[in-house]
Parts: C-alpha cells; sequence; structure tokens
C-alpha cells in the first residue's frame, strides 16, 4: 500500500549538513520512492513509497539528526487517469512506432579438447605395497 509520511525534524540545532543527512537516511529506507522538504522552514520532510516502516525512520533520524516527531501517515490515493487514444492524423494513417531491435549474447563455438591417456607398464591398482 502506498502511503506517504510527514515527519517534522528540527534541523537547524547547529549540526552541519543536517538536511542532507536527513534526506540521505529517508531514501535509504526499504519502499521509499520519494523525498521532499516542505513547510515554512523546511522542516518536515515528506516521504512516499510502498509499506514505509514510519517509526523506524523516525527513531533513525532521532539517532542520527537530532529531534524528529511523527506527525502523519496517510494512504495515497493511486487514480489512474485515463489513457489517451492515438488519433490518426489528417490524411488518416496512425504512426507507427517501431521497437527497438536487442541483439542477444553472440554464441561462439568451442571445440572439446582431446583426453589423452598415460598407462604405466607394470603399475597394478590392486595390489598394496606395505603388506
Amino acid at each position: 500500500m502506498k502511503q506517504k509520511v510527514v515527519i517534522r525534524v528540527t534541523l537547524n540545532n547547529g549540526k552541519k549538513n543536517a538536511r542532507a543527512k536527513a534526506m540521505q537516511i529517508a531514501v535509504a529506507l526499504q519502499g521509499v520512492e520519494s523525498v521532499s522538504l516542505q513547510g515554512e522552514d523546511s522542516s518536515q520532510i515528506v516521504v512516499v513509497g510502498d509499506d514505509i516502516d514510519s517509526v523506524n525512520l523516525t527513531s533513525l533520524l532521532r539517532k542520527k539528526v537530532g529531534f524528529a516527531e511523527l506527525t502523519s501517515v496517510s494512504p495515497v490515493s493511486t487514480e489512474e487517469k485515463p489513457k489517451q487514444e492515438t488519433k490518426p492524423s489528417e490524411s488518416g494513417i496512425q504512426s507507427m512506432i517501431w521497437p527497438t531491435y536487442q541483439a542477444g549474447v553472440p554464441c561462439y563455438y568451442q571445440p572439446s579438447v582431446p583426453y589423452y591417456t598415460y598407462d604405466v607398464t607394470g603399475y597394478n591398482q590392486n595390489s598394496c605395497t606395505i603388506m
């Protein structure tokens, strides 16, 4: 399920590159599709993605950046827009789009290596020399 998570973070606490660090932490989570800073002073991080663990994200931000408060978690509506049909041109002929050619991996023939045997005369595998 696609969801939108809003976390309020104090980014002006004297730490250098706190915004970049907060963005990197949010992007590193599994399922995240987009991250943005919003609010009047860019103090809110908005994360959109599939099945995001919002509690884990908030605790990571608290450990690495500073104060973080989970503001809201809401589902994102997935309204599909109707596809536009291709209209034929004025002459009545519809335009054609050719697929790109994708060549496969070339296959090379490798001849087999001949197998040579070497026979030792006077060697018996069944006899034991110790006994």
